[in-house]
């Protein structure tokens, strides 16, 4: 019988993942699909039974439902559980539902495939402070790095990744813009860039140093409004491709217990958005 599993989010249109995950599912002749399913955050209950019941073999969780997800599901990964955020879903022999958390590990791997071993000492900023985020911020701390700053529009949020993830300060948009010379890998987390938002970018970049390296996990479109400027200031900008990539191959792991080819589709991926995966 053909398995299949979906994207859930709101919105989902722009996503990438079924035309990445149908190529793998080709590639590796595994007789499989993958859908994306427009979920209102008012409908996320029902959806999760009816995928359930509909027979789905595991779903991918996209904005705004990678947090309010956790309690409907039967397990969660001790790292989802750290970081307050589920991006897969896998359905269990016994119909149960596991959550796992791809994200942070995602970014890692792309950011340090692209720029090279980086040093862990280098102080980093992360803009956000949701599931993302977090899921970053403790994939960071768990590979070494010792400096990550949290800045966010509610100080709040932010405060409250530093309580999911030790060592982490938390300070407000303004005053990261002030000390942005201070910070040599810049993350962009939030939705700000991609097509469907209203906003282009979540703070202005005139004080960043030149050095610096920018990510944003913004994938669709690839140079974000957010990467533009740093780009422009001369900074080395790093697109949501990788993160993108990487994550999925992690989802598609945990289902099939097969590895994709990541940088093949990496590849693919920039050539059909239209730039490089890196910007000078």
């Amino acid at each position: 019988m053909k398995k299949w599993y979906a994207v859930i989010g709101d919105p989902i249109s722009h996503s990438m993942s079924p035309q990445m995950h149908c190529q793998w599912f080709e590639d590796l002749k595994i007789d499989a699909t993958y859908i994306p399913l427009h979920v209102k955050a008012e409908e996320l209950a029902n959806a999760v039974q009816s995928l359930k019941c509909l027979g789905a073999s595991g779903w991918n969780v996209t904005i705004p439902h990678k947090e309010t997800i956790l309690p409907l599901l039967d397990r969660i990964d001790s790292t989802a559980a750290i970081m307050g955020a589920v991006n897969t879903v896998v359905v269990e022999e016994d119909k149960t539902l596991t959550g796992y958390n791809t994200d942070g590990i995602g970014f890692v791997n792309s950011l340090e495939e692209a720029i090279g071993p980086m040093l862990k000492e280098l102080p980093v900023l992360i803009i956000g402070a949701g599931g993302a985020a977090r899921g970053i911020a403790f994939a960071l701390k768990t590979q070494g790095y010792t400096s990550i700053s949290c800045a966010n529009r509610s100080i709040l949020n932010a405060q409250r990744l530093i309580d999911d993830v030790v060592g982490v300060r938390a300070l407000s948009l303004e005053l990261a813009e002030e000390e942005l010379a201070m910070f040599q890998i810049i993350i962009q987390t939030t939705p700000a860039g991609m097509k469907s938002s209203k906003i282009d970018k979540p703070l202005s970049l005139k004080n960043i140093r030149s050095s610096a390296i920018v990510a944003d996990i913004v994938y669709n479109p690839l140079l974000t409004p957010f990467l533009a400027e740093a780009k422009d200031r001369g900074a080395r900008c790093l697109s949501g491709v990788g993160m993108f990539v990487h994550q999925g191959a992690y989802s598609f792991q945990k289902w099939t217990n097969r590895k994709p080819d990541t940088k093949q589709t990496i590849e693919q991926v920039k050539l059909i958005l239209g730039g490089p995966h890196v910007n000078r």
